[in-house]
This record gives structure tokens, sequence and C-alpha cells, in this order.
């Protein structure tokens, strides 16, 4: 089963039973993108005050998102989360903040908070001559595991990025990944379902950390994948977050970095069991 469809699952198994939260609102940041790192993420508000985020700069997202938002207030977040398998570009975008948001709210509801995170490379450490892969091109991160003497490929989909670089190579083919003994990628490769194609290419890897302001979600069939770490975004001040993503000004002071791993979690039966009502 894919893991898109295993997770759908158990958000169903989660509320199954339950009044499923419904969404409340649509937060977007101003259109067109101004080229920050600020602006390149939407949120889905359930009725309940949870908060699920997701990238919306794939392909037209954040052109198309707010017509496709129109129809998704009041609705169940359960059926909205349907549309990260079956739609594409804002309607996945839109589904996929759905299935953080339920995550969240399943999270509250069991007072279970993530710890925060010790670093910003997902607990990668980079070792001289060691073959390190990095998913998605983090340019800030590039220094913290070259800077070791480790050697590292960047797997991309854009073609115009692909080549050698100073320190580094940058590829379109996960092939290279075969030999990378740890991998740090960002979380868009599950809101694009191509986790199940990286993970498979990922075979010599005893660490794979999934990082940025999307992962959010269930990761119970992460970890059963070998993903040994999901690093996201956990919001702390739900009303300052939501003006400054309006607003387009930084959010991250109403954020926090979290860093969840299989021995910090209590997994999906024991969030159940520990719930309120």
């Amino acid at each position: 089963m894919r893991f898109a469809d295993e997770l759908l699952a158990a958000l169903d198994r989660a509320f199954a039973g339950r009044d499923v939260p419904r969404v409340q609102a649509l937060h977007l940041p101003p259109v067109p993108w101004a080229g920050t790192r600020d602006g390149e993420f939407g949120a889905v508000e359930l009725d309940s005050g949870a908060l699920g985020l997701s990238y919306v700069l794939l392909d037209d997202t954040l052109a198309t998102i707010g017509e496709a938002g129109a129809a998704v207030r009041g609705a169940s977040a359960l059926e909205v989360a349907r549309w990260w398998v079956e739609g594409s570009g804002a309607r996945a975008a839109l589904g996929f903040a759905a299935v953080n948001a339920l995550t969240r709210e399943l999270f509250d509801s069991a007072r279970f908070v993530p710890p925060a995170a010790t670093d910003s490379i997902g607990g990668i450490d980079p070792q001289p001559g060691e073959h390190i892969g990095m998913v998605g091109f983090f340019p800030p991160l590039v220094k913290q595991v070259t800077a070791h003497g480790a050697r590292l490929t960047v797997l991309e989909l854009r073609a115009d990025l692909a080549g050698p670089r100073e320190g580094f190579r940058i590829t379109l083919d996960p092939v290279e990944l075969a030999s990378c003994t740890q991998v740090l990628s960002t979380s868009t490769v599950l809101l694009n379902h191509t986790l199940d194609d990286v993970l498979a290419a990922c075979r010599s890897a005893r660490r794979i950390a999934l990082v940025g302001p999307g992962a959010g979600c269930l990761p119970d069939g992460l970890f059963a994948r070998g993903v040994t770490l999901l690093g996201g975004t956990w919001v702390v001040e739900p009303l300052a977050f939501k003006q400054a993503l309006a607003a387009g000004s930084p959010w991250g002071s109403a954020t926090r970095k979290f860093s969840l791993t299989r021995d910090a979690y209590p997994g999906l039966p024991g969030l159940l069991a520990t719930r309120g009502p």
C-alpha cells in the first residue's frame, strides 16, 4: 500500500465514530510570491483551531489555491484530506494541509507535544568521506554537510539546477542516492507523492530525515518505511502566525521546530488510548 493511502486509512481510523472536525478557514500568503520562505506555505485551520501547513509553490498552486479554497470552508476535514490523493495542484495542497491539521488535532487531544529540534539538518551527522544525500536543494544547509568533509549529492526535479557545484553535485537521477549513508529530504516528497520512490532509492541509508514546515503528518507509516526523523513546524501562537502569514511577514517567532523520532513517539494506538473525549 502506498504511504498516502495508508496515512488516510489511519486518519479514518483515528476519527471513526467521532465528530470529524470541519475546515474553518484557509490562510494564505500574499500573491504573487515575494520570494521569501515565509511566502511558500499556506495553512488550513479546523473548527477546533488546529492548523496544518502545506507548501503552495508547486506549479500554479499559489495562483489558484484561493479559488479552490472557496469550497473548502465548512467541509469535513477528512473529505478535504482525500484531495491530497485524488487531486493535484491546489487541491492536493489543500488536502495535505488538512492531513497535517487533523494530525495536530489528534496530537492536541492526546496531549502529545513533539520534542523541540536540536539542529536544522534533522540529526544528520556528516563524517569525513561519507556520502550524504539531500532531496531538494537546501542552499543554507549545504555548508553544514560539506564543512565536515562529507561528499554531498543533491536530488532535484529542476533540470536547470543539475550539474556539479563547488563541493557537491546536483542530479535528477534518484539512483545516485543508492550509496548515501544518510539522507536529508524536504517534506515536499510527501506532498507530491514522490516519497516511496525516494525511499526505494535510499536503500543504503542508515538515517533518513524528512524536514520542513509541511512535515506535520502522522509518522507511523514513515517510521515503518525506514524514515528515522520527522522534523516539522509546531504553531505555538496561532493568532500571531495567521497575521504574519497573511502579511507576508516572518512567522518563525510564532512557531517552533520539532524533531520526532520513533523512540519519542507513542504511535497511533498510544495516541488513541490517551486522547480526550
